[in-house]
C-alpha cells in the first residue's frame, strides 16, 4: 500500500481526506489523479480554488489554506487507522476534515465506534478537533447517484466553501 505524504498547510481552512487502502494496489504519485476523477473540477468550481488544477500540481493546495490527507486502511474497521488522522487534526488545530466520499466516511465513522452510514455535508461528530463533513464520491464512478436530495456534487462543495468561508 502507498501513502502520499500529506500537504497541508499551518492552520488550514479544510483538510480533504480520501482512503489510501490495501485493496488499491495502484501505484500512485498524486492525490486524485486517476481518470474521471471529479476532485479538481469541483474544488475550482466551487470556489476553493481560483483555478482548476491537475493532480501533478496537487503541491499547490497548500498555498490555497487547504490539504490533502488520506485514512490510511484495509477496509475493515480494525484495520483504519483513525488514531492517526484524529493525531493530525489536533496538530494542525483543524476546524473541518472533508472526506471525499460517504464510503471513507463510514470507514472512520465505525472505527471511532459510531453506527449508521453518514449522509452528506455537516455532520454531528468530530475527529479530535476537526467536525466532519462528507462530500459525494469524487471517482469516475460516482456518476448519476442519489446526492443525498441535491442536484449533483457540485451543490455540497459549493457549501463546503460557504462554511470555510472561502
Amino acid at each position: 500500500m502507498q501513502v502520499l505524504p500529506d500537504l497541508v498547510p499551518d492552520r488550514p481552512l479544510v483538510v480533504f481526506c480520501g482512503l489510501a487502502g490495501a485493496a488499491s494496489q495502484k501505484h500512485r504519485d498524486h492525490y486524485y489523479e486517476t481518470p474521471g476523477n471529479s476532485f479538481w473540477e469541483s474544488l475550482h468550481l466551487s470556489g476553493l480554488s481560483p483555478r482548476r488544477l491537475q493532480p501533478h500540481e496537487d503541491h499547490l493546495v497548500p498555498d490555497l489554506g487547504l490539504g490533502l490527507t488520506d485514512l490510511v486502511g484495509h477496509w475493515d474497521p480494525r484495520w483504519v487507522e483513525v488514531d492517526e488522522l484524529v493525531a493530525k487534526c489536533e496538530k494542525w488545530q483543524l476546524e473541518w476534515l472533508a472526506f471525499t466520499s460517504k464510503a471513507v466516511a463510514h470507514e472512520a465513522a465505525r472505527a471511532v465506534g459510531r453506527r449508521g452510514r453518514p449522509g452528506l455535508g455537516v455532520q454531528d461528530w468530530y475527529l479530535g478537533p476537526a467536525q466532519v463533513f462528507v462530500l459525494p464520491g469524487v471517482s469516475g464512478a460516482n456518476q448519476r447517484r442519489d446526492y443525498d436530495g441535491r442536484p449533483n456534487r457540485l451543490a455540497w462543495w459549493r457549501d463546503l466553501a460557504m462554511i470555510c468561508g472561502a
